[in-house]
């Protein structure tokens, strides 16, 4: 028979690390020399590999954790790691899909709001990572003439992230987090967030009513203008205080920038 090649090793291998009920591959040859490693030696090493996914997990979702306890977050971390292996050599990328793992999870169908505080950690992570860049401030705003406002398109700044949600995620997170007091929570409470790091710290923010629409609007490229009109659907809209709230935070790349990236090469 012939030997197996090198991506074929390979596959064997990783898929072994995963998934206990497999046997170490053949063709690998333990320290001592045998053809063969010794089962309880890569039945350590496979353990390793898990346990080290399991914690990237737990750092990368702190909230989640907190919420579901340590037992309950290990085993359902031990499930995830076998059924989705890393497919990129960098940690900082693994468990981008643990909030749709947890919409199929069965012993987390009690909790439907679990996937969306996955979802607002992971938008968190992603902020952390975005490139830096300057940001729109509000006196920038402020200096433009009256009449050129409507018209005005603007730039996600590259960490602003948006999200809606069914339920009160935010208040949820903030409670998981140690920065709001533990309270009864209205689950039936749907809330929208923005994430943004416009420094060096990440920042989460509830929006306003219509703040997610108007938001989405201008991420798109919309103007201004028409951004507001999609939002106004929406009861109690207020345009200037959610156009401050995300020039507050950061959301937006300053306006040479936005000109820049729209001037021919």
């Amino acid at each position: 028979m012939a030997a197996a090649s090198l991506p074929e090793l390979q596959a064997r291998f990783a898929a072994a690390l995963i998934d206990p009920d497999l046997p170490p591959p053949a063709g690998l040859a333990s320290a001592t020399g045998r053809a063969r490693p010794d089962e309880k030696r890569f039945a350590v090493y496979r353990n390793n590999v898990v346990v080290s996914l399991s914690r990237a997990l737990r750092d990368a979702y702190p909230a989640l954790r907190s919420i579901l306890g340590d037992a309950f977050f290990a085993d359902m971390a031990g499930v995830y790691v076998r059924r989705h292996p890393p497919r990129r050599p960098m940690l900082i990328d693994y468990g981008a899909e643990l909030p749709q793992f947890l919409e199929n999870f069965e012993p987390a169908r009690p909790h439907p709001y679990l996937p969306d505080v996955a979802r607002l950690e992971r938008a968190r992570l992603e902020a952390y990572h975005a490139a830096d860049a300057p940001f729109l401030a509000p006196a920038d705003i402020a200096a433009l003439a009256p009449e050129s406002l409507a018209g005005l398109s603007l730039r996600p700044h590259p960490a602003a992230r948006l999200l809606a949600s069914r339920f009160p995620i935010v208040t949820v997170w903030m409670m998981n987090s140690g920065l709001a007091e533990p309270a009864p929570v209205d689950f039936s409470s749907a809330e929208t967030a923005l994430v943004t790091r416009p420094g060096l710290n990440v920042e989460l923010r509830r929006l306003r009513p219509g703040g997610h629409a108007f938001l989405s609007a201008l991420f798109a490229g919309k103007s201004l203008g028409a951004a507001a009109a999609r939002a106004a659907a929406e009861p109690n809209f207020d345009l200037a205080a959610n156009l401050a709230d995300a020039l507050g935070a950061g959301a937006f790349l300053p306006l040479e920038k936005i000109a820049s990236t729209l001037r021919p090469s």
